[in-house]
């Protein structure tokens, strides 16, 4: 965290988190808009509430209990009776209680393929090779260390977010995202960086629908292949989905800088699968 306060050099802030119900409607189906209510007991007084509150329809981390491996169960042998309501084991409050304060290291995937004249094809749902994140991580002189939050920024969300509601639900209908290929490379990248976290501003960090090259196949057979199961249930590593990266990508390239102070705080959700990030860059 030490370390990590070297990169706060500008006192300036972002929060990375759009509004609970900017994705409604959605890539999922499931996850239906809060019902926000505000009312009073007396003239002077106002106080509210949040009916059907999906804790991951908008900017969020993945806890460990989003995802059991079907070859394995839960992360570090949890067994499936203790994953339930009320119980601590893999919630959410681990990181409420003790918040994830560390180095942020911003890899601007939109900008690298611009500069390469090939923007990010969203409507395709673009499958974005891991050698696209070597590239730009070169192409930003950028050395990643054990701890750092990687935070990929596609420009999905902003243009999710740009398209009329009919726009959206057909995309949902199609279950086409952007997102990064499903490979072993990936998942040993992550691993041997010792990253605490990675994040992105797309739906599932990974391409929806997975790639038909995806190892995965055979063990994640209830999610078809998806990386979920390995880096949630098998390594323990946390994801963040649907995060407001543009802002602070579009002036990490004026600075020249891609590493940011990051805090990360979900609720204190005792048991949570899931959570808003609550997250904030310092630059």
């Amino acid at each position: 965290m030490l370390a990590a306060l070297r990169a706060a050099r500008h006192g300036e802030v972002f929060g990375l988190d759009y509004s609970i119900n900017a994705f409604s409607p959605g890539m999922s189906a499931t996850r239906r808009p809060a019902q926000h209510t505000i009312f009073g007991n007396h003239p002077a007084h106002r106080d509210d509430y949040l009916d059907a509150y999906y804790l991951q329809a908008s900017s969020q981390v993945d806890g460990l209990r989003h995802r059991r491996a079907d070859d394995s169960g839960f992360y570090g042998g949890t067994p499936d009776h203790a994953v339930t309501v009320g119980t601590p084991d893999l919630g959410v409050q681990v990181w409420a209680e003790s918040p994830l304060v560390t180095r942020g290291v911003l890899i601007d995937l939109d900008g690298f393929a611009r500069s390469q004249g090939q923007p990010i094809d969203h409507i395709a749902g673009e499958q974005l090779e891991f050698e696209m994140i070597r590239a730009a991580l070169e192409a930003q002189n950028v050395q990643l260390s054990t701890g750092d939050v990687v935070m990929l920024h596609t420009g999905w969300a902003e243009w999710f977010l740009a398209l009329e509601d009919d726009r959206r639900k057909a995309q949902r209908e199609r279950r086409r995202s952007t997102g990064i290929v499903q490979s072993e490379e990936f998942v040993d990248w992550a691993w041997d960086n010792g990253l605490a976290m990675v994040a992105a501003d797309n739906f599932a960090v990974e391409c929806l629908p997975v790639a038909d090259s995806s190892p995965f196949k055979d063990t994640a057979v209830n999610d078809n292949g998806m990386m979920h199961q390995v880096l949630l249930a098998k390594l323990g590593l946390p994801l963040g989905e649907l995060w407001k990266l543009n802002p602070l990508a579009l002036r990490m390239r004026e600075l020249g800088q891609w590493d940011t102070l990051l805090t990360v705080k979900p609720l204190n959700v005792v048991g949570g699968t899931g959570s808003p990030a609550n997250a904030i860059a310092i630059l």
